[in-house]
C-alpha cells in the first residue's frame, strides 16, 4: 500500500488504459478521482470497483479540452479529498486520416484534447502540489509521438508535444519535489485500438515479446512512477511497447 493516504486524479479514467490506472492506483492504496466526459455509467462502474477494494473514489465530469471545466473540476476534487498528490494525464481521442483529407476540426479536436487538455489539467493541479511541496505528474504519450505513423499526423503531433511538455515541466518543478514523467504505450488492447487489433497477427510478429500490450501493462508503470521508489526519476519517456520501437 505504497500510496496509502495519497489522492490520484486520472483524466479519461472511465475505460481502457485510464480505467486500469484507476484500479491499480486504488490497489496501491490511493483515493481516486475518476474524470470522464461522456460515459457516466462507465465512470461510476470504476468508482464502484474501487470502493469494493476499500478505497475512496468519486467520478467527476469535465471536458478536458475546456480550461474552465477542468479548473472547476480540480477545485471540486481538492475540496472533496483535501489534497491532490498524483495527476495522470490520460484522456485522449483519435481521429485518424491522411493529412490531405484531414479537416481543420479533426486536427483541432485532437490537439485540444490530447495536448491542450494536458496543459489544462496540469496548470490547475500544480498550484496544489507546490503548496504541498511534493507531487507526481504522469503523462500518457504514445510511441506514435516518437516514431510517427501515417494517417495520424494530428495524433502524433499531440503525443510528441506531450514529450516536450514533460521534459520542460520536469525542469521547472524538480526543485519543488514534483516529478514529471511520460509513458509511451505501444499497441495496447483497448476500444480505441480495436480496428488495429484486427491486424494483430501482423503487428505481433513485429513485437519482440510477440503479443499486444494490455492496459494493466501501462498501469503498473504508472503506479511505480507515482510511488516513493520513483522519487529520483523525472523528465523520462518510458516506452511500454514490448520492444516494438527497438
Amino acid at each position: 500500500m505504497e500510496l496509502d493516504g495519497k489522492v490520484c486524479v486520472v483524466t479519461g479514467g472511465s475505460r481502457g488504459i485510464g480505467r486500469s490506472i484507476c484500479i491499480e492506483m486504488a490497489k496501491a492504496g490511493a483515493a481516486v478521482a475518476v474524470n470522464y466526459f461522456s460515459n457516466q455509467k462507465a465512470a461510476e462502474d470504476v468508482v464502484s470497483e474501487i470502493e469494493s477494494l476499500g478505497r475512496p473514489a468519486q467520478a467527476f465530469k469535465a471536458d478536458i479540452a475546456d480550461f474552465s471545466q477542468v479548473q472547476q473540476m480540480m477545485d471540486e476534487i481538492y475540496k472533496k479529498f483535501g489534497r491532490i498528490d498524483i495527476l495522470v494525464n490520460n484522456a485522449g481521442i483519435a481521429k485518424d486520416m491522411l493529412l490531405l483529407k484531414m479537416s481543420e476540426k479533426d486536427w483541432g479536436d485532437v490537439i485540444a484534447t490530447n495536448l491542450t487538455g494536458i496543459y489544462n489539467a496540469t496548470k490547475n493541479v500544480v498550484r496544489y502540489m507546490i503548496k504541498q511541496r511534493q507531487g507526481r505528474i504522469i503523462n500518457i504519450s504514445s510511441i506514435v509521438g516518437i516514431y510517427g505513423n501515417a494517417g495520424q499526423a494530428n495524433y502524433a503531433a499531440a503525443k510528441a508535444g506531450i514529450i516536450g511538455f514533460t521534459k520542460a515541466l520536469a525542469k521547472e518543478l524538480g526543485s519543488r519535489r514534483i516529478t514529471v514523467n511520460a509513458i509511451a504505450p505501444g499497441f495496447i488492447k483497448t476500444d480505441m485500438t480495436s480496428s488495429i487489433i484486427e491486424k494483430s497477427r501482423e503487428i505481433e510478429e513485429k513485437i519482440p515479446i510477440k503479443r499486444l500490450g494490455t492496459p494493466e501493462d501501462v498501469a503498473y508503470m504508472a503506479v511505480f512512477l507515482a510511488s516513493p521508489r520513483a522519487e529520483y526519476i523525472t523528465g523520462q519517456i518510458i516506452a511500454i511497447d514490448g520492444g516494438f520501437t527497438l
